[in-house]
């Protein structure tokens, strides 16, 4: 038997690591490669003079080489995209002593054959996978998780955790913020941490539903209940959701009569289709949202006080994106990566005056807002860099933090007029909707219009 030691000891390992049918590099801790075998060269098309000495990131496509080199912590059996297809990959650190000092990779296959078998059977599983996945979406209609809330701010951070208290139960939750503050990506992981995740989740917008149209979208219908009701009736939201969790969006713009009802079906736990003899027992949970304050809205009489304590048991306040200004960049890294994955540009990082920039701007249309400039940028961009021209053009404007000679009056007008216009940048000229933003009546809306020529 060949024995290691000694003047064959080279010669051995060169032998294995050169004739293998698997692929070798190693790094040294710096990620810098310091050695490939030829079945690895022959795969990525190199030569081995070309790749010694560079950083394996230069080299090797979607590569952790470099980190496990510097963490000291082994990947095994991670899958790795390379080329154009999937492959296993394991990722060893090298120690000196307890000292990382470089990392060796291997990439697993045994010839091209298997391989390509392989590789055709893992692209198989993980479209089998996402279809599963969509078909969860369609029947349930979830489509956020937690992870999908991206936040290190205090507040949020908080937030979050409560969420993953209370989720588990039956408790009625009422989620108050802002537009575009999230409320829906926190409706959805609440009922995805809940007991009931294996049951849909059914959104009902509240401020969309026709006031003469709200109790047979809540409530169904059965057949021949009115003129025009469809042959065999239809499932209101609630039997829909019968099992699962019940979102009711933008619910203090429910009008009185319809906030009645519900208060019914809440506090009975069944429900009565329209034309319907008898009433039907459902479980629910339920799941509340407004951007308005229903405290006011109670004490004004446009809000049911006995409504608001059932949906009311538990409250939780998102904070608009200007009060957790420490959320800014890393909200837009996260959507600068959603957006370059699904367009393809490479654009990798916004410049620091970027960044300042958005962590001064005040958010108006708070994360949705964001997600919308970082998306106009992106397709802006004519570099792998997101610069100041890249931006929309309110915000490289610079702000009004000078009114050195102008009155009370006129600066008041100037920020009237601003706000107006970014809004209706905000909302691609919707003038519904940033009148609705704005919190002003259609008329008093289009009179400002008129006032400032816009």
């Amino acid at each position: 038997m060949l024995s290691v030691r000694g003047e064959y000891k080279d010669e051995l390992f060169e032998t294995i690591l050169e004739n293998a049918y698997h692929c070798f590099v190693v790094v040294d801790r710096n990620g810098v490669v310091t050695y490939m075998n030829k079945t690895y060269c022959r795969f990525l098309e190199v030569y081995e003079s070309e790749v010694i000495g560079k950083h394996v990131t230069d080299v090797i496509e979607n590569t952790r080489m470099h980190i496990v080199a510097s963490t000291g912590k082994e990947e095994i059996a991670d899958l790795q995209f390379i080329r154009g297809n999937h492959m296993v990959a394991n990722r060893i650190p090298v120690m000196s002593g307890e000292k990382v000092v470089g990392a060796v990779g291997t990439v697993l296959f045994r010839d091209t054959k298997e391989w390509m078998v392989l590789n055709s059977h893992i692209k198989d599983l993980l479209l089998e996978l996402e279809f599963y996945r969509e078909q969860m979406k369609s029947h349930h209609g979830v489509v956020y998780s937690l992870h999908d809330i991206a936040a290190n701010s205090p507040k949020m951070v908080q937030i979050k955790e409560t969420v993953k208290q209370i989720a588990p139960g039956d408790v009625s939750i009422l989620l108050n913020g802002e537009s575009g503050t999230g409320k829906e990506l926190f409706a959805h992981s609440i009922h995805l941490l809940s007991e009931r995740h294996t049951k849909p989740f059914v959104k009902v917008n509240c401020a969309a539903i026709p006031e003469n149209l709200i109790e047979s979208e809540l409530f169904g219908y059965k057949e021949g209940a009115f003129t025009g009701a469809k042959k065999g009736g239809k499932l209101g939201k609630f039997q829909l959701a019968d099992g699962g969790t019940l979102f009711l969006d933008e619910i203090g713009d429910m009008p009185l009569n319809a906030q009645v009802k519900l208060l019914r079906v809440l506090q009975e736990k069944e429900v009565e289709a329209v034309g319907a003899v008898h009433p039907q027992k459902i479980d629910i949970r339920i799941v509340a949202a407004t951007n308005k304050s229903l405290e006011r809205l109670v004490e004004e009489k446009r809000f049911r006080e006995d409504l608001f304590y059932r949906v009311n048991v538990i409250q939780i306040d998102i904070p608009p994106l200007r009060e957790r200004s420490e959320d800014i960049a890393m909200l837009a890294e996260f959507f600068l990566q959603k957006v370059t994955d699904r367009t393809g540009k490479r654009v990798t990082e916004f410049t620091s005056e970027v960044v300042e920039r958005l962590k001064q701007y005040k958010w108006q249309g708070n994360v949705r807002e964001l997600e919308n400039v970082v998306e106009a940028a992106v397709h802006l961009c004519h570099s792998s860099t997101i610069t100041m021209a890249d931006l929309p053009g309110y915000l490289q404007s610079p702000t009004l933090s000078s009114v050195e000679g102008l009155t009370l009056k006129e600066i008041i007008q100037n920020t009237e007029q601003k706000a107006i216009e970014n809004t209706l940048q905000q909302t691609d000229g919707n003038k519904l909707e940033a009148a609705r933003r704005l919190g002003l009546s259609k008329s008093s809306f289009y009179e400002k219009l008129k006032k400032h020529q816009i």
